[in-house]
């Protein structure tokens, strides 16, 4: 019966090059996570060689429908605007352990599992996918995730450039922070986590980064500059990247939106726009 599965997965996954977008559900179970995990599958028709073939790993795929996921690739796919396209969307678990910064939980000990999660994605899924679609290397890997998933998307990216070459945050959770503000002693190139990752790294292999905001999104101005933290969060990774030579403004672009939310909708509106960014033709 699983070889029959497996089959049939197979034959969903890769049929001819001029059906439309195929989409279906399947599962892993993590020996990291200590769970099954249930995936939401895409792709557009495949290319001749294999080879040619890109893969995006997707935070929270339980907001697939909100993203209209496969109504914006069959759209940009029909359109001729992007290469052939393997889209993972990741059912989350427990989003406030397990999504985070590797190996550093936050001041309330959120993120607690977010080395568990680097992990599963690292040494399990990624070589489940790349044997159910039957490749032997993928043309590019990029992830992408919003809000806490955007955080976590990025920091997985980050550690691993050797597999992944690009990352889509969307709203990402930059404020993530190793001490409350409220502490007098608090400061922000010091206490956001992933900031002083990125500061404290001597990593010289190039990245791309696509980075979107809405300046609605919240109320909280930290610093008290008139812009709200997730914009000046957001910037302040951005900026350092593009200071220690990982990437440069033309590469890493920031899509800033006056009447953005932190709201699916609104991040869906902007995903075709990453999609063509990280796999347009």
């Amino acid at each position: 019966m699983k070889l029959i599965a497996l089959l049939s997965l197979f034959v969903l996954l890769f049929s001819c090059k001029n059906k439309s977008i195929k989409e279906q559900e399947d599962s892993i179970y993590s020996r990291h996570l200590q769970r099954k995990v249930t995936l939401k599958i895409w792709n557009t028709p495949l290319p001749s060689d294999k080879n040619e073939l890109n893969l995006l790993l997707l935070n929270d795929g339980q907001d697939a429908n909100g993203i209209r996921v496969k109504e914006i690739l069959d759209s940009l796919d029909k359109a001729g605007q992007i290469l052939p396209l393997l889209i993972v969307g990741i059912e989350a678990g427990d989003r406030m352990q397990e999504f985070g910064v590797a190996g550093k939980p936050d001041y309330e000990k959120r993120g607690s599992k977010a080395d568990n999660y680097d992990a599963f994605i690292n040494d399990e899924l990624y070589f489940f996918i790349k044997k159910k679609a039957g490749v032997r290397k993928f043309k590019s890997v990029a992830i992408a995730g919003w809000s806490l998933g955007g955080l976590s998307a990025f920091d997985i990216a980050f550690n691993h450039p050797e597999k992944i070459d690009k990352a889509g945050i969307f709203s990402g959770s930059f404020w993530w922070r190793d001490k409350d503000t409220k502490d007098s002693t608090y400061l922000d190139d010091k206490n956001r986590i992933e900031i002083a990752r990125i500061k404290a790294s001597r990593r010289k292999s190039k990245q791309d980064f696509w980075f979107y905001a809405g300046q609605q999104e919240e109320p909280g101005d930290r610093d008290k500059d008139g812009i709200t933290d997730v914009v000046d969060d957001t910037q302040d990774v951005r900026n350092l990247l593009i200071e220690k030579g990982i990437t440069d403004e033309q590469h890493s672009p920031l899509i800033l939106e006056a009447k953005g939310q932190h709201a699916v909708p609104d991040w869906g509106k902007q995903f075709p726009g990453f999609l063509v960014w990280a796999f347009g033709k």
